[in-house]
């Protein structure tokens, strides 16, 4: 996917002025940056949440400007946000079933709840369990669960670890590179800067809606100002081997 030179926002206001930057097929896009900078309206607009006021948004050649979210979801692109969306009254199974909403086919349905089961025992495990019952890193879980339902070739990530303990933002973020590892791309926010970009193959550090550096998840990290402006100081380069 290919940003190129987006301006968008809310009202009167810009938020995004002239974003441009590749999401690169297979990798892990990591977008970081200080309160305001204007990540969740990225997200919004790459989801057709937000229409951008100027600009392109390419995905496999295809404009994103102008469709609807559900257009966007059909080119095969899924948000999870960043606060819990299960239903909480319904069953985790169920969660995960709507995610298919899309797909008309139950044999292709039936198929990748097996899939998704394979990959995330939780949903066999508490599948008949009300949602609202799991841990929020159990639901997280299941929401990625659910996300995979439509078979994404692009996952977007709203601070997958706000609210995890060290121990389950483990398990999580091991699920981030599962993802990867069966061919998909991700993109996603994440406050949590140090965990986020020693995630990712790719950084983006944004600053008041304008892209202050990019570079490899470990070349952003380790970048002295950006250390110090965002991460506490810089993180020391890796020892050669």
């Amino acid at each position: 996917m290919r940003l190129n030179d987006v301006v968008a926002g809310y009202g009167g206001g810009d938020v995004l002025h002239g974003v441009s930057f590749d999401v690169r097929v297979g990798g892990i896009t990591c977008v970081v940056g200080p309160n305001g900078a204007g990540k969740s309206t990225l997200l919004a607009t790459v989801s057709a949440l937000l229409r951008p006021r100027r600009g392109e948004i390419l995905f496999r050649g295809e404009k994103l400007q102008g469709r609807t979210p559900k257009q966007v979801l059909q080119l095969g692109i899924v948000q999870v946000p960043q606060n819990h969306s299960l239903f909480r009254d319904m069953t985790v199974r169920e969660n995960v079933e709507m995610g298919g909403f899309l797909v008309r086919d139950r044999h292709v349905l039936s198929e990748r709840l097996e899939r998704v089961m394979s990959l995330f025992p939780i949903v066999s495990e508490r599948g008949k369990d009300k949602a609202g019952s799991l841990s929020g890193g159990q639901q997280r879980l299941v929401e990625f669960a659910r996300c995979l339902m439509l078979d994404p070739a692009l996952v977007i990530l709203d601070e997958p670890s706000m609210g995890l303990d060290p121990k389950t933002l483990k398990v999580v973020f091991d699920m981030v590179r599962q993802m990867r590892a069966d061919g998909r791309t991700l993109l996603l926010v994440e406050q949590n800067a140090r965990a986020g970009l020693r995630l990712s193959t790719h950084g983006v550090v944004l600053e008041n809606g304008r892209v202050r550096l990019e570079g490899t998840g470990r070349e952003v990290l380790e970048h002295p100002e950006i250390g110090q402006l965002y991460l506490g100081g810089a993180v020391a380069p890796a020892a050669a081997s």
